[in-house]
Formats: C-alpha cells, sequence, structure tokens
C-alpha cells in the first residue's frame, strides 16, 4: 500500500448491500490536532444499514462519496502536531461525533486508516483485547449513558427491553456490574439463556404483539431499546418515582400514553450516542475496560469478516444471519 492511498469501503449512491465498494482512496491531509489510526476492527451498527439503504439521508448537499462507520478499534500510527496526549503505537478507540454517521464530517471506519481528532478518541489500556472492546464498542458506550439517566441502580431493579440486541445485552451485563438486578425482555425463547448467563435474574418473553407480562409497580427504572411495541407494558410495571429511559426504537416512536401516568409521578428521558463527546467517550471507556479486566462484564459475541466484504456482512446482518456484533477487519 503507497503512503498516499488507503482502502475503504465507499458508497456512491443508496441502496442494498451490492452499494458497498472496497477500494483504494487518497488519504485526507492530517491537520495539527488529527491522529491516524490504522483499523484493527471497525463494527457494524444498525445506523449504517439505514444510512445505506437511504432510510436516513445523509446530511450534507454532496453525501457521495460517503465511507460508512460510526466506530473504529485501531492503532495510532501518526498525530498531529499539537497533540500530546496521545503517542504514536497507542491503541485507541473513536466513535461518534462526526465520524461517519448522518453527519459525516470524516469519513467512516470501514477504512485501513481513519483520520480524526485526537479529542474524539479514548486509549485503550493494557491487557484489554482489541476485537472485544471493538465488540463492546458503541453498544456498550449507549447502554451505560443510557443507565446513567437511571441515576443509582446499585440495589434496584431495572428492566432492560430488546435484551439480547447489542445495546440491551450490553445494558444488562453492565446494570449488574452497577449492582442491579436486571429483569430482561426478549423476543424469542432462545435467547433467554443467553440473557440469563449475562446476569439477567427474570427473563420474559414478549408475545407475537410485543407485550410482555411485567408485574406492575415492581420495576425502578427502564432501559427501553425497542419502543412502541413494549412501551404499554413496561410503563404501568414502574414503581412511584420510576425513571424510562429510551436509547432507541426499533419497533417505532409512536405511542399511546396515559397522561395520569406523569403524575404517580414517572420520569421519562433518553440519551442519543449523537450528543457523545470526547470527554464522555474516555470516561465510558475507562470504566467500560476496568469491568472488563475484572471480569464484571461479559464480552459480546462477535463474527468477522474482511473490510473487503462488508456487502456481504450488511446482507446478513440484514437476514439476521448472524448473532452477536459484526466487525469488519482490514
Amino acid at each position: 500500500m503507497s503512503t498516499d492511498t488507503y482502502y475503504a469501503v465507499q458508497v456512491e449512491q443508496y441502496g442494498s448491500p451490492e452499494v458497498l465498494v472496497y477500494g483504494p482512496i487518497d488519504l485526507p491531509p492530517l491537520a495539527p490536532g488529527d491522529i491516524r489510526i490504522r483499523t484493527i476492527a471497525a463494527a457494524v451498527n444498525h445506523t449504517d444499514l439505514e444510512i445505506r439503504a437511504g432510510n436516513w439521508p445523509i446530511r450534507k448537499d454532496k453525501p457521495f462519496p460517503y465511507v460508512p462507520g460510526v466506530e473504529v478499534v485501531g492503532v495510532v500510527e501518526e498525530i498531529g502536531d499539537v497533540v500530546s496526549d496521545i503517542k504514536v503505537g497507542d491503541r485507541v478507540i473513536t466513535m461518534m461525533q462526526g465520524l461517519g454517521g448522518v453527519r459525516a464530517a470524516r469519513a467512516g471506519g470501514y477504512a485501513t486508516h481513519v483520520t480524526v481528532s485526537a479529542a474524539d478518541a479514548a486509549r485503550l489500556p493494557i491487557g484489554v483485547d482489541s476485537l472485544a472492546m471493538a465488540a463492546i464498542g458503541l453498544s456498550g458506550v449507549t447502554a451505560l449513558e443510557g443507565l446513567r439517566r437511571l441515576g443509582d441502580i446499585h440495589g434496584r431493579t431495572v428492566l432492560v427491553s430488546g435484551a439480547a440486541g447489542g445495546v440491551g445485552s450490553s445494558a444488562v451485563s453492565i446494570a449488574r456490574a452497577l449492582g442491579a438486578t436486571v429483569t430482561a425482555v426478549v423476543s424469542r425463547a432462545e435467547q433467554v439463556k443467553f440473557v440469563r448467563d449475562l446476569g439477567a435474574e427474570t427473563v420474559l418473553i414478549a408475545s407475537s404483539n410485543g407485550s410482555a407480562a411485567i408485574p406492575v409497580g415492581r420495576i425502578d427504572g427502564v432501559l427501553d431499546t425497542v419502543g412502541a411495541a413494549l412501551f404499554l407494558s413496561y410503563v404501568p410495571a414502574l414503581k412511584p418515582g420510576g425513571i424510562v429511559s429510551v436509547v432507541g426504537a426499533v419497533s417505532g416512536g409512536d405511542i399511546g400514553f396515559d397522561l395520569w401516568e406523569l403524575i404517580r409521578p414517572i420520569t421519562l428521558t433518553g440519551y442519543s450516542s449523537e450528543n457523545l463527546t470526547g470527554d464522555s467517550l474516555r470516561q465510558d471507556v475507562a470504566e467500560l475496560t476496568t469491568w472488563l479486566l475484572e471480569g464484571s462484564i461479559a464480552t459480546p459475541s462477535w463474527t468477522e469478516f474482511p473490510l473487503s466484504e462488508a456487502a456481504k456482512a450488511h446482507a446478513l446482518l440484514e437476514g439476521k444471519g448472524v448473532k452477536g456484533r459484526v466487525l469488519l477487519l482490514p
């Protein structure tokens, strides 16, 4: 590979997975505050699929060519003139903050080399496996930030919806590490053991219409990744003063809601990773890696694909042909 090119997956138009094309692209210039990262692994997210398909349009007048990917783990190969807190050879993780995504301020993580601001990255401590951290990645950060909105959950009961998914499974494991008793809701019976092994004390299976038999008035807080389909099941389950933290709504965002529930009272809040900052990322990574080294949280399962086979990875993920997280490796 020449010093002035790198390889990336590029999109020239919205469409099916086949629009993901692998090839050489010129390296962007390195600004004084930037770092250049040689990719170890880039995780595939639901966001990437929606953007590629055109369901979530890129917010630029000229969106193409576009390099997908909102997170990457790698080794720093080059630093800008004013960068002092990150060194060449450091392993780092970076995500969101204009990397790929709908903002696309920077080319995304589906590349052999990724250029970001040093302020947008977090160093990984010695002993943390790079692929394990890539698998935790954005799902773990989103789960942790969403759980923070529930306040101190030590000794409390937390319900996690969509508990077998990327964010949901991370939330089960993290909530246990924070001292909570976890009730998990899944969509299929074969997911029960997986979620129990993550630390859920109770696992409920949602019915075909999306409802779940959650005991009324037993839950202190809800970390919701599902949205509309389950909302009317878990709101009555909250104790007075309970909190709902919404981090996703894969079943849709339209709900019917009895305003009297707010008078009980309960609190509705939430978190979007679009609000992630470099400071928050470094704080979250410090906590996640500490738990990972202690064995307090489980490492998500993952499937590896060559970066050049990103189209295949998208197709299998859309068809629910893989379990756990999907990592692209150069």
